[in-house]
């Protein structure tokens, strides 16, 4: 009980110097876990947005090679076609070579 009534009232200078000190010491504390969450968010979107650039820069090499083998597969194509004409050409000049000759 001694204890208690040897207590400063709470109306004094000293008490309230000492919670006004408190305080201060809180809203700093604050401060910082508002500027260190906001440094997070910050850190978390700036990796999102990255990571977004990479996957766009990724998708469009593929989508170049994709073009390029589609392209190169087409050219292969045509070549082989024209590669077969040529030989059913000089089988039917052949022929007509052939009836000649016979004639």
């Amino acid at each position: 009980m001694a204890k208690f009534k040897a207590r400063p009232p709470s109306d004094d200078p000293e008490v309230q110097a000492r919670a006004q000190a408190r305080a201060e010491v809180a809203r700093a504390r604050e401060l910082r876990a508002r500027e260190r969450e906001t440094a997070r968010i910050e850190a978390e979107r700036k990796a999102a947005e990255e990571k977004r650039q990479r996957e766009e820069a990724e998708l469009a090499a593929q989508l170049a090679r994709e073009a390029a083998e589609l392209a190169a597969s087409q050219e292969r194509k045509s070549a082989e076609l024209e590669a077969k004409k040529a030989l059913r050409d000089a089988r039917y000049a052949a022929r007509k070579a052939k009836a000649k000759v016979k004639r």
